[in-house]
């Protein structure tokens, strides 16, 4: 199989030349391909995706979630919030078709999603397309070696920084203490605007307006405590 490579960044399978295709990878290309896209077919929406995909207006605001997981917050913000548009970036194929799916069974028309690396989404979006940004909870990549490949890290906060209109936030959560400490060094680094900051959401101010996704009602049962950053591109 024939990656689609980057080599400035990342590379990823082409979900066509699977030689195993699952109801997933079918999903995918067949039943909702008119709002999910494989990584051949998201680029091409490049500084399109409110005029080709939602039929919207020009204006309208566009967020963007960054590892949909099983798609519970993606269905809460569309559901929410149907004067904006969410477009959201997995990698895995279950996860994504749940996620879709979950939107899609819930009546939103403002959402869609793809199979896309987020370390190469400057491929998806024009400068000053989107607008807000979530990251909940993806992977810690914990080892001594792996930091770089932590998404919020200073190379991909000035991309998004360059891809987000004015007035924009990111929405950063994890349970890693590690990775938050790590991050918020590299943050502290990037052209963000710090606004809100803790180690320990659930005991914080902000709780009531918190929306618990999957992975944090786990990690709660477990008493790990939630940290959190919010960002302005001001």
């Amino acid at each position: 199989m024939k990656p689609v490579i980057d080599s400035s960044r990342r590379q990823i399978n082409i979900t066509t030349n699977l030689p195993h295709q699952t109801e997933y990878t079918l999903a995918l290309n067949g039943e909702y391909s008119h709002v999910a896209f494989d990584e051949v077919r998201a680029p091409l929406n490049k500084g399109k995706w409110r005029s080709d995909v939602f039929r919207a207006d020009a204006n309208k605001p566009m967020d963007v979630e960054v590892g949909t997981g099983n798609g519970t917050h993606f269905a809460h913000h569309v559901t929410k919030h149907p004067e904006r548009l969410l477009v959201g970036l997995e990698l895995k194929y279950k996860p994504l078709i749940q996620t879709i799916r979950r939107a899609v069974n819930a009546g939103a028309n403002n959402a869609a999603i793809t199979r896309f690396h987020a370390f190469n989404i400057e491929d998806l979006f024009t400068e000053g397309e989107i607008d807000n940004v979530f990251i909940h909870f993806p992977d810690p990549w914990t080892s001594p070696k792996k930091p770089k490949n932590r998404f919020v890290q200073k190379r991909n906060l000035e991309i998004l920084h360059r891809l987000q209109k004015p007035g924009s936030v990111i929405e950063f959560k994890t349970d890693s203490l590690v990775y938050f400490l790590w991050a918020m060094d590299e943050i502290r680094q990037s052209p963000y605007k710090i606004v809100y900051e803790t180690q320990d959401l659930h005991n914080s101010p902000i709780k009531e307006q918190n929306f618990e996704t999957a992975f944090e009602k786990i990690f709660l049962r477990e008493g790990i405590k939630i940290n959190y950053v919010k960002l302005e591109k001001v």
